[in-house]
Order: structure tokens, then C-alpha cells, then sequence
């Protein structure tokens, strides 16, 4: 194991004990109120609804982007993760969407749990891209196993009266942080690999947005910043149907650490 794969593992493991050991957070209550609450067209919260087809139209992007024959895979197994991510994506949008409609922690399930299937999946196609093919096809499934499990087991506290988020939130921030470290200490075997800056940018603006929810809506009064994040965190979508767009691999040798002989056996 190389001393980069070790700050890896190493981080993975001090999330997960922190996931376990940190307080009980129950969800606020005062989460579930965005700033803005305008009714149009029949639809109560209209901009919070509607924004989320940004995540749908981001996703069916990239699920054409990856299933086009002319996109540059090593191996066509090495789609799945990222197919797995924009379907994600799509469901994200669809969830979001009836999450804004009513919002409350039942509804918020459908919300969270997608954005799981996106994290987890795209953290497994950066192990495919930068660390060995195999190992990132293996651990899609587990990755995927623990991101709902995040969300039910919040979901099944918050119903037995004791809720804790914190599980969850410290998924969301692993996903983050371990998509920085991957690309920060693994160079892709594709070109474009940097593109994943931009997609780890996205996520910052989506989340400063999201903080500033009230403020950016009273700035004219139009639209929120919650209406704002889900356009942000949608171009990040778009941003890493582009980098498959547009990339190639890399010459041989140019990818150090990266085991090209596992692609094949795939």
C-alpha cells in the first residue's frame, strides 16, 4: 500500500469512526423552512419544485454522454459507476422535487437518498479512473449499500422519537473531502482529470447558496438561494458529463501508481 493510498484509508477510517462516536444530532425542524414559499401556478413552492429539472436534464445529459458509443472507457465495464451516478442525478431531481412540494422529514428521505446513489457512485468512478479498475467495480455496490444506510438509519431514528443525522452528514462530507484526496493525490489515467476541481467547486458554490437561502432571497426577492443550489450542484452534474466527453487516456506511463494490467480482467 503506497503512502498515498494509506491518507486514503486513513481518512475512511476516522469517518466512520466519527459517524459512530460523534453526538446524536436530530434534524432541525427549522431546516424544513426555505425563504421562499410563493405558490405559481398551482405549484406551492414553485422555484424550490421547479429548479430541480436541472438535476434531470443534468442526469439524462450524462447518462447519454455515457452511453455513447464514441465516449473514451478503457473497458466498457468502467461505465457503470458513472452511468450509476447520473441516474443518481436524475432521481436527486425527481426527489428534491417532491421533498419542496411538502416539506418534512418523511419527504426528506426521497431527497437524501438519491444524492447518496450520486455521491457514493461517483467516488467509486474516481477509484475506477485513478487507483485500479477493479477495486473501484468491487466496491460500488458496498459504497452504495452504506450510503442508504446512512439515510434509513436517520430515517428510523427520527421515527423512534431520537433522531441522528450525523451518519449522514458525515457521509456528505466524506464524499466531498475523499473526491478532493483522490484527485489531489492520484493522477487519472484520462486526460481532463483536473475537471474534477471544477465539479468540487461546483458543490462549494451549490453549498454557500444553500447557507445563504434568506439573504440571496431578499436581494429583489427573486429566487432563493435553496432555488440557486439546485442549479449550482446541477452544473456540477453537467461539468463531469463534460470532462467524459471530452477526455482521453492518457499516454502510457503518464498515470504513475495505476495498474494498467487490471483493466483488461475488468
Amino acid at each position: 500500500m503506497t503512502t498515498r493510498t494509506r491518507y486514503i484509508v486513513g481518512f475512511t477510517v476516522l469517518s466512520v469512526l466519527a459517524a459512530f462516536l460523534l453526538p446524536a444530532m436530530p434534524q432541525p425542524a427549522a431546516y424544513h423552512d426555505f425563504a421562499d414559499h410563493r405558490t405559481m401556478l398551482g405549484v406551492a413552492n414553485f422555484l424550490d419544485v421547479t429548479s430541480n429539472a436541472a438535476f434531470v436534464l443534468a442526469g439524462l445529459v450524462g447518462l447519454g454522454v455515457v452511453l455513447r458509443p464514441g465516449t473514451v472507457f478503457a473497458a466498457d465495464r468502467e461505465r457503470w459507476p458513472y452511468a450509476v451516478f447520473f441516474a443518481g442525478v436524475v432521481l436527486t431531481g425527481l426527489g428534491s422535487a417532491y421533498y419542496h412540494l411538502v416539506p418534512d422529514n418523511e419527504r426528506l428521505f426521497w431527497d437524501r437518498l438519491p444524492m447518496t446513489v450520486a455521491f457514493m457512485s461517483l467516488i467509486a468512478a474516481q477509484v475506477v479512473d485513478r487507483i485500479d479498475t477493479r477495486t473501484g467495480l468491487v466496491l460500488l455496490v458496498p459504497m452504495l449499500l452504506v450510503g442508504a444506510a446512512s439515510v434509513l438509519y436517520w430515517r428510523a431514528t427520527e421515527r423512534a422519537g431520537a433522531g441522528n443525522v450525523m451518519p449522514y452528514a458525515v457521509l456528505q462530507g466524506y464524499s466531498v473531502v475523499i473526491l478532493f484526496l483522490l484527485a489531489r493525490l492520484r493522477p487519472s489515467r484520462y486526460t481532463r482529470g483536473n475537471d474534477i476541481y471544477w465539479v468540487f467547486a461546483g458543490y462549494v458554490v451549490a453549498k454557500l447558496f444553500e447557507t445563504f437561502d434568506g439573504a440571496l432571497y431578499e436581494l429583489g426577492h427573486v429566487a432563493s438561494g435553496h432555488s440557486l443550489k439546485h442549479l449550482a450542484a446541477a452544473v456540477a452534474g453537467l461539468l463531469v458529463a463534460r470532462m467524459l466527453l471530452l477526455r482521453t487516456l492518457q499516454p502510457a506511463g503518464s498515470a504513475p501508481g495505476f495498474d494498467r494490467s487490471a483493466v483488461g480482467q475488468s
